[in-house]
């Protein structure tokens, strides 16, 4: 089996306020050890070394937490030091989520001199009421702020994270908020639906949100506005413009290999004996913090037929390309006709449609994605 694609995650997991829609692994404080924590992250990097030997890094990416509350001295030592550790692909796509607050917004140039040529901004929305109501430590000002900030530091690739779906919010609401991002000309927006997650505030309070019609309404208008300004969808809740979709998540929707480090932080690595292995580092920052190589990982597991082919199709269904069968074999080892009789079932009743080059969803099939997925998934 060839070798996918390899990219790297870096997890930083502090956030100034947790908020009560986020079931990531983040951890509110004022303060943090920084510079022990890059220690920490480069010890770890340095025992999943001999998973990828020589393999080059096509993208990294660091999210969080809030990454930005981390100075550009402590990033820029993290890049440079990963750099002599890893090759790197010359045209290296390096992404860093950060918050529009004041303070982060201040260090974006610095972010940019650091090694950082990809900003992805945690919005949300650009309504004060909205806003509170996620809990969101930043206002509306900041938001727009920060937007231009970002432009002004340098950044030609910008995402803009917004949410649709929001605490009694309509239609028309949804929409001006939209129209705002897309009048700030991001390179990328990310636009999805609020969700309510377990063990976060709002699944134990919930908020009363808008009914499924307006759910709907909302996604069908949007993505239509999306697209007369220019913005082509390319995965569920990804659009871009030109030549800016996101790298790193594409490499995950076509299922390939990814090394991760921090707190928390998932990897996937396949070996060429055909084996592909899942794995996940400690959670709690204070234990990785103490980690010492060789213990930073809390749990593996090697994914056997059936776990390849439902996460194959958890991801590579997203994109609206779809994939072609010699994908699926070439990242998963398996024949396409592992997929069967899932995939002539799903196309007779319009769900998916398929060719000698390429499966992909229907328009109608994109709206019951998550019913497709679980047909590939053991009972």
């Amino acid at each position: 089996m060839q070798l996918p694609p390899l990219t790297l995650y870096i997890h930083l997991p502090w956030c100034e306020r947790k908020c009560p829609y986020c079931d990531f692994n983040s951890h509110a404080a004022e303060a943090f050890a920084e510079n022990a924590y890059v220690d920490a992250l480069l010890r770890d990097l340095r025992g999943d070394l001999p998973l990828v030997r020589e393999r080059r890094v096509e993208s990294l990416f660091i999210g969080g937490g809030t990454p930005s509350l981390f100075s550009a001295a402590a990033i820029a030592r993290l890049l440079r030091e990963i750099g002599e550790l890893l090759p790197l692909s010359p045209d290296l796509e390096t992404t860093l989520e950060a918050n529009p607050g004041s303070a982060e917004a201040g260090k974006f140039l610095a972010f940019r001199q650091a090694g950082i040529n990809r900003l992805s901004l945690g919005v949300q929305s650009f309504d004060e009421r909205c806003l509170q109501a996620l809990g969101r430590v930043h206002d509306s000002e900041q938001a727009h702020a920060a937007v231009a900030c970002a432009r002004d530091a340098g950044f030609a690739s910008v995402n803009i994270d917004l949410m649709h779906g929001l605490p009694r919010q309509s239609t028309r609401g949804a929409l001006h908020d939209l129209r705002c991002a897309i009048d700030h000309a991001p390179a990328h927006l990310s636009w999805y639906q609020l969700t309510i997650e377990p063990n976060t505030a709002f699944h134990k309070r919930p908020p009363l949100l808008p009914v499924e019609d307006v759910l709907d309404e909302i996604q069908t208008a949007g993505a239509q506005l999306l697209e007369r300004s220019g913005y082509r969808q390319y995965e569920v809740s990804a659009y871009c413009r030109g030549g800016f979709a996101c790298r790193h998540n594409l490499n995950y929707w076509r299922f390939g290999d990814y090394l991760g480090i921090g707190a928390g932080a998932h990897g996937k690595i396949s070996f060429g004996d055909g084996s592909i292995r899942r794995y996940a580092k400690k959670r709690q920052p204070e234990h990785y913090l103490a980690a010492q190589p060789g213990q930073f990982c809390a749990a593996s597991r090697t994914l056997h037929r059936q776990d390849l082919i439902a996460e194959f199709m958890l991801n590579a269904l997203r994109l609206n390309e779809g994939f072609s069968p010699t994908q699926f074999s070439a990242r998963t080892g398996l024949p396409g006709a592992s997929l069967e009789p899932q995939l002539t079932t799903l196309c007779a009743r319009e769900l998916l449609q398929r060719d000698a080059k390429c499966i992909r969803a229907t328009d109608l099939g994109r709206r019951f994605l998550n019913e497709i997925i679980a047909e590939f998934f053991p009972d």
